[in-house]
């Protein structure tokens, strides 16, 4: 068990733990000296950190990206916390637990998967169903999928981070479309499955999550796209006909807008009623994910006042109280003659006092 996760860190704190240390470098100070600047994290957070009076050999020492064990200091920098590394050293085996050190989704990866392709399985299109197929097929990439994060920093941002959103997000859809008979549930199912596939190749995620060089140059957004083209050939291989280039171009314009606008990374915006609605149904889920886990989630700081700190993902701060939790009532007693066992869920009964809603009010003579 760790002594102290990140998120609880105070300035005035000192630290002697191992960390996951990624995107060092090494720079100079303005009177002449170098110094190295790094991101430490760990499962709870992921901080800025210093090592001032720095030579080149201790910067060669350190990984790319790996764990270190380390003794710093917190300090208040700018509203934010800096930590001050006054030693390092190599990490012996053994002497840590990987998952105080990589947050790791809670769920199961085996059923989320199986659920996911139970849901694409039920595509009707059968061109749409070969392309989707195409994908799967994909081990490499599927395993990827299971694996990869959602995002570095924000929702879902752990190991099993792409495959709980993208599970999220599919069954609310399945529960939206049928309100809207005619937006086409194929497009919008296949179009959230694939509208962040591409993560497993723009982030790295196998120690410290951090961008890939294709990632930082090209982006998940417009390779998920660019895949899009080289599946459907694949597709076209298994059914022995064309993919209509119509549903090419209609998928890729889910992908390439899904983020809403250009100031978010959109590359167009929404222009089919299916694209509209992969972006508004991602973007709930991305949104509630982050607002309930500053507000409500682990480490979230409940006791600490009503209000979360300014939340650069709402424009402002959150409020963190439940304040309609659910009220204990009572029960139906047990039917005498109810078989032991059969899992029925109990009656709840709520009495109800005000008299506007009494079913039995006695009538004024």
């Amino acid at each position: 068990m760790r002594r102290l996760y990140l998120r609880d860190c105070v300035a005035g704190d000192v630290i002697e733990d191992v960390f996951v240390i990624s995107n060092k470098q090494f720079s100079p100070t303005s009177t002449g000296k170098y110094f190295i600047k790094a991101v430490i994290s760990d499962k709870s957070a992921q901080v800025n950190a210093r090592m001032w009076n720095a030579t080149r050999d201790i910067f060669n020492s350190l990984p790319e990206s790996g764990f270190l064990r380390l003794r710093a200091r917190v300090e208040n920098y700018q509203n934010n916390l800096q930590f001050i590394i006054e030693q390092m050293w190599p990490v012996k085996e053994g002497s840590f637990e990987l998952t105080d050190l990589i947050p790791h989704t809670t769920k199961n990866i085996e059923e989320m998967y199986k659920r996911l392709t139970e849901m694409l399985g039920s595509i009707q299109n059968r061109h749409l169903a070969a392309l989707i197929q195409a994908y799967l097929d994909d081990e490499a990439l599927m395993k990827n999928f299971c694996k990869a994060p959602a995002a570095m920093n924000f929702h879902h941002a752990f190991l099993g981070g792409l495959l709980e959103h993208t599970l999220n997000a599919i069954e609310v859809a399945d529960a939206v479309v049928r309100f809207y008979p005619g937006l086409n549930r194929d497009l919008v199912i296949a179009g959230i499955f694939l509208h962040d596939i591409a993560k497993t190749w723009e982030l790295n995620y196998d120690c410290a999550f951090g961008y890939t060089d294709g990632g930082q140059l090209v982006g998940h957004i417009v390779k998920s796209a660019m895949w899009v083209e080289h599946k459907a050939r694949t597709a076209e291989e298994i059914l022995n006909e064309k993919i209509p280039q119509p549903l090419i171009d209609t998928l890729q314009h889910i992908i390439l807008s899904h983020h809403g606008v250009p100031e978010f990374g959109a590359a167009k915006t929404p222009a089919t009623p299916e694209a509209i609605a992969v972006h508004v149904i991602e973007n709930l889920d991305a949104k509630l994910m982050m607002a309930l886990s500053v507000t409500r989630g682990e480490g979230s700081g409940n006791g600490e006042g009503n209000w979360t700190e300014f939340q650069k993902a709402f424009g402002g701060r959150l409020f963190r109280p439940d304040v309609a939790p659910a009220d204990v009532v009572e029960t139906e007693p047990a039917a005498k003659n109810a078989p032991a066992g059969n899992g029925s869920v109990p009656t709840m009964k709520l009495e109800i006092n005000n008299p506007l809603f009494e079913s039995n009010v006695p009538r004024k003579k």
